[in-house]
């Protein structure tokens, strides 16, 4: 098989220190990019073995990796009973692992895989012309009762969206829209091995925790937004103004941010009891607009969501 230099196999071999033959061989199990009418791309990235995507904007090169989106990051849940939450899965980078077997749907992208206890997961990734759509399908064939599972979907921003000092991500109160991390204005002069590790979280429907600030043992701090969002929602404006990436959901404990990552987490939960099914789903919008069209846009879809 002849491979002319500039194909997107011989460019991802090159990057990730594949041989031609193992990249034209991953290329091969994993279904063709997904377009929209305005010419952003959705598509599998082949380099890991666990479900990872990436959004590419229209006009970028199709190995532009500045939205990816583990797909998901972890899978946990709590049996009725237990002591405390499980996983079921838990992602993985690099080639090893079992790779799902991907399927392509019109503008979907969708893998099946059976869970430890008996729980079976869809996941489905749907491009929409305004960013993508993510949905998780459960169904428990145990006889066990779980009181949460969830589905941690982890979009991971970086290039012009990477926002290490959350001087760019913010989040929707009743007054209008607020950046996260308004509160801690010393993390924009801090030196940043002091500011990292962190987290900076705002609670939704969860009480608001009693401490501000909390330095946990695993050597992460944890900043607490003193006021809860009225909306499961995130939003991160890239570098020069003219993209937006935001998360959200119908319904959230909180939304949260990991800056050095400047990931977005709007996890939802479920119960799930024996011989039934469950459907978590959050939104990623990619936008060329304003914070004006992406709080219409969370209006209008939220409650379309499960």
């Amino acid at each position: 098989m002849v491979i002319s230099r500039c194909t997107p196999v011989r460019i991802a071999a090159a990057m990730f220190g594949l041989s031609v033959g193992v990249a034209v061989g991953l290329a091969a199990q994993q279904p063709a990019p997904i377009r929209n009418a305005r010419g952003m791309q959705l598509l599998v990235k082949g380099e890991n073995a666990q479900p990872t995507l990436r959004v590419v904007l229209p006009d970028r090169p199709v190995t532009d990796s500045s939205i990816e989106i583990l797909f998901p990051e972890h899978v946990t849940a709590t049996r009725r009973g237990s002591a405390g939450p499980e996983h079921l899965y838990m992602f993985r980078p690099g080639p090893g692992g079992e790779r799902p077997a991907w399927r392509s749907d019109g503008r979907s992208l969708e893998y099946e895989r059976n869970l430890p206890g008996k729980v079976h997961m869809l996941a489905r990734a749907t491009l929409d012309n305004d960013g993508v759509r993510i949905r998780y399908e459960f169904g428990n064939r145990s006889t066990v009762a779980y009181d949460m599972i969830q589905a941690v979907t982890d979009p991971r921003l970086t290039s012009l969206f990477h926002d290490v000092r959350l001087e760019r991500t913010w989040v929707h109160h009743p007054s209008g829209f607020e950046l996260l991390a308004s509160e801690t204005p010393s993390r924009l002069t801090m030196p940043l091995e002091r500011w990292l590790p962190a987290r900076y979280l705002a609670s939704h429907t969860w009480p608001v925790p009693a401490r501000r600030i909390e330095r946990r043992s695993d050597g992460i701090t944890y900043y607490n937004k003193s006021r809860a969002v009225d909306l499961p929602l995130i939003a991160t404006v890239s570098s020069d103004g003219a993209w937006i990436v935001a998360s959200f959901a119908r319904q959230a404990g909180n939304v949260w941010t990991n800056p050095a990552l400047t990931c977005q987490h709007v996890d939802p939960q479920a119960t799930l009891a024996p011989g039934e099914k469950a459907v978590l789903e959050v939104k990623i919008l990619v936008l060329h607009g304003s914070m004006v069209e992406v709080l219409q846009r969370v209006l209008l879809q939220r409650r379309t969501l499960r």
